[in-house]
């Protein structure tokens, strides 16, 4: 087992901790019945909150709850099936690749939803730069055309400068002199 199956690993973990953020986004029935039943009344989650297992949670519990199901998977497949996860290098490496790989997913299931929801959100405005960007692009070509002679003219004429009015220059010598160097 070598580098390239790890790979095969861990993308396939990201795509299932995309997987599960966006089924979670969607509905967290399974972490509000487990909290309904291991909460009492009052310290129950309210109707309207939408944490999940990873949806909505800070960092650790979500790396908590991807390790401890894939070390309960793995507990299954050690002794349910011939596969051995917890028995050799191969096994415990696939492991961790698939961990690290589900919280990866899991973020960047994150990044996309919350863009989606930005872009959405700013979808009017966006139409509103890109008009802007478009009427700005046409006066700058408009810019870049090639001008006539006349204006070619009315440009030389608007950058000639004003001669500058002459001042009395003293000579070298009547400066030193000024100075009593002489």
């Amino acid at each position: 087992m070598g580098l390239g199956i790890d790979i095969i690993i861990f993308v396939s973990a990201i795509l299932v901790g995309i997987f599960i953020y966006w089924r979670e986004s969607n509905g967290n029935g399974a972490y509000r019945f487990i909290n309904k039943m291991m909460n009492s009344k009052e310290l129950q989650m309210s109707a309207d909150n939408p944490k999940g297992f990873v949806y909505k949670q800070s960092f650790i519990p979500r790396l908590l709850f991807v390790v401890i199901s894939l070390l309960v998977i793995g507990l299954i497949l050690q002794f349910l099936t011939p596969i051995k996860v917890f028995t050799n290098f191969y096994g415990l490496s696939g492991l961790a690749t698939f961990a690290t790989g589900t919280i990866i997913g899991t973020y960047l299931a994150n990044f996309v939803i919350k863009t989606t929801k930005v872009v959405e959100e700013k979808s009017d405005s966006i139409g509103d730069l890109l008009g802007d960007a478009v009427e700005k692009g046409k006066d700058l070509i408009e810019d870049l055309k090639p001008a006539t002679t006349e204006e070619i003219e009315e440009v030389k004429e608007d950058i000639q400068p004003e001669p500058e009015p002459e001042v009395e220059k003293k000579s070298a010598r009547d400066r030193l002199k000024d100075k009593g160097l002489m």
